[in-house]
């Protein structure tokens, strides 16, 4: 059981070397300081349990040690003691946060009696603070390990860290093929945040779990926009590869881990990784759910999803976005003439031919058989036509089926509506693009708006 630590203040030598005699023969530890200006600095370099100071001394007096001590962030007990026995006093410092007093003279079981007391209540006191710590650390890391939602898991993840490490700054990033996207930024822009990543790439490769930084490798950060000596980091990975991680820099924990927070960081970030790989394979399981296996490109089910996402961001950012709809021109004489499976291998071409029309930021569906949709982000009607005429160009002058040594020439027709500027609902949009499509089909290889439906 560790020591308790006790500071007596008082100033005169005969009480110090007293109380400190009758105390040590229990024990404790005992220091002594003979002024309230000593005792003050003392505490707040931490580690004391218990203070006992007189109430009358030069200087600062005993209640300006008191509110010292209450001031502290892990603040001592405090016992009082007093050579005037008034009620006054007595109150006053119950008031100010003293858990006792004493009232000279006093016999020495009294003050030892008392001293233990205060002593057991503070050890019990700290046990159930850190075993409530303790369960708060387990419902946190199982809230972490359940999401599998990474837009979620990944703000809760820095917050939670940097709870850990007694605040600081943090993000979190996933990689992936339109680049690096930043989540749960805390004291920090991603224009700040944007060249981290890339800077400390190889590390996050290289360790395994949450790692500090040297001040040797923190120097890679120099040419970034982080100016900082205590940096923190966890790699999240899935199937052996790096998919994201964790930045968290200037706490106040992060310079001098001590083995208790070693040990709550271990099963904090622990509970992260499981939650990011459970995240992983629930993301993996949708896409599969969501992606058509001919094109790769999503399916109609995603479509609805996709749509209500758009519409969403759309109403609080006030932005446009435009729906497509593509339908191929006499598609189905290519399975007469050829079969199936060339039929198959032209879709695969159409997907490919869409990926190299549209923006990395524009969503891409196969709605079902010849038909195809697209999401345009940020696009109003003049963006949507130029997008939509350069997918009918591409689709014209490709030669389809060339692998197969049975060239085929394929045209297409497409209609599209904007939000919410023709339609200011999910399902409006979609019947006004599909209407536009209906009337291109009159003609063929056109592109239609909803100018067209109400000419």
């Amino acid at each position: 059981m560790k020591q308790a630590n006790i500071l007596v203040v008082d100033d005169e030598l005969f009480f110090r070397e007293l109380y400190k005699e009758q105390l040590f023969e229990d024990g404790y530890h005992v220091e002594v300081c003979e002024d309230g200006d000593a005792a003050i600095s003392r505490m707040e370099q931490g580690g004391v349990d218990l203070v006992l100071t007189d109430m009358v001394m030069p200087g600062k007096d005993g209640l300006n040690v008191l509110k010292s001590a209450r001031s502290l962030q892990n603040p001592p007990e405090v016992i009082l003691i007093t050579g005037h026995a008034s009620i006054e006093s007595a109150v006053d410092a119950l008031k100010n946060g003293a858990r006792d007093y004493l009232v000279k003279p006093f016999e020495a079981s009294e003050l030892r009696h008392l001293v233990k007391n205060c002593i057991d209540q503070r050890r019990i006191l700290d046990e159930n603070l850190q075993l409530k710590s303790q369960i708060r650390l387990f419902e946190s890391g199982q809230a972490l390990s359940s999401l599998i939602d990474l837009e979620l898991l990944l703000p809760q993840a820095v917050e939670r860290l940097l709870r850990e490490l007694g605040g600081g700054r943090g993000f979190g990033f996933l990689l992936g093929q339109g680049g690096t996207n930043f989540h749960g930024l805390i004291g920090i822009e991603s224009t700040q945040a944007r060249d981290i990543p890339e800077a400390l790439y190889d590390l996050f490769n290289k360790v395994e779990g949450f790692y500090s930084l040297s001040d040797e490798e923190c120097q890679v950060l120099s040419s970034s926009q982080l100016d900082s000596s205590a940096v923190g980091i966890l790699p999240l990975t899935a199937n052996d590869q790096l998919r994201g991680g964790v930045v968290v820099f200037d706490a106040p924990h992060l310079s001098s881990i001590v083995p208790a927070l070693v040990e709550r960081l271990h099963y904090l970030t622990e509970q992260i990784v499981i939650g990011f790989n459970n995240a992983c394979r629930y993301q993996s399981a949708q896409d599969l759910m969501h992606t058509d296996d001919l094109t790769g490109l999503y399916n109609h089910r995603y479509l609805q999803i996709a749509l209500d996402h758009e519409v969403r961001r759309s109403q609080r950012y006030g932005l446009q976005f435009s729906l497509l709809f593509l339908d191929l021109d006499h598609f189905k004489e290519i399975n007469d003439n050829h079969g199936h499976i060339s039929g198959s291998a032209a879709l695969r071409e159409v997907g490919l031919l869409l990926q190299d029309c549209v923006r990395e930021v524009d969503t891409l569906f196969r709605f079902g058989g010849d038909e195809f949709a697209a999401i345009l982000v940020d696009a109003d009607a003049k963006t949507s036509a130029v997008i939509a005429e350069r997918i009918r160009k591409a689709i014209d002058e490709h030669v389809f089926l060339q692998a197969q040594k049975t060239p085929w020439h394929l045209t297409a027709t497409a209609g599209y509506a904007t939000f919410p500027t023709d339609a200011t609902g999910q399902e409006e949009l979609l019947d006004l693009a599909d209407q536009a499509m209906y009337i291109g089909k009159q003609v063929r290889n056109v592109i239609r708006s909803v100018l067209d439906i109400k000419r």
